[in-house]
């Protein structure tokens, strides 16, 4: 089942305009409806992403950063300083 990009563009702007909503109305750290609308944009992303590929064999120049692939960034790094502390 293959969704028209442009719906897809649509649901997307339709998340950001959510998030945008909930951040200004954020009510402190943790908020959930900010960490809801976060998801919201991170998913409709994903389908927007996959919709332009599939229909026209291209992506956008953005990426959905994981945690974990951002925490895994950071242990290499920490493991690159440690080898170096090692070698000198």
């Amino acid at each position: 089942m293959s969704i028209d990009p442009r719906v897809a563009l649509q649901s997307l702007a339709a998340a950001l305009e959510e998030h945008l909503a909930a951040a200004s109305a954020r009510r402190g750290d943790g908020d959930p409806a900010v960490e809801a609308a976060f998801f919201a944009v991170a998913d409709a992303f994903e389908v927007y992403d996959d919709a332009l590929y599939e229909a026209y064999g291209e992506v956008t120049p953005l990426q959905v950063i994981d945690e974990e692939d951002d925490d895994d960034e950071r242990d290499d790094v920490d493991d690159e300083e440690d080898l170096e502390l090692l070698q000198d």
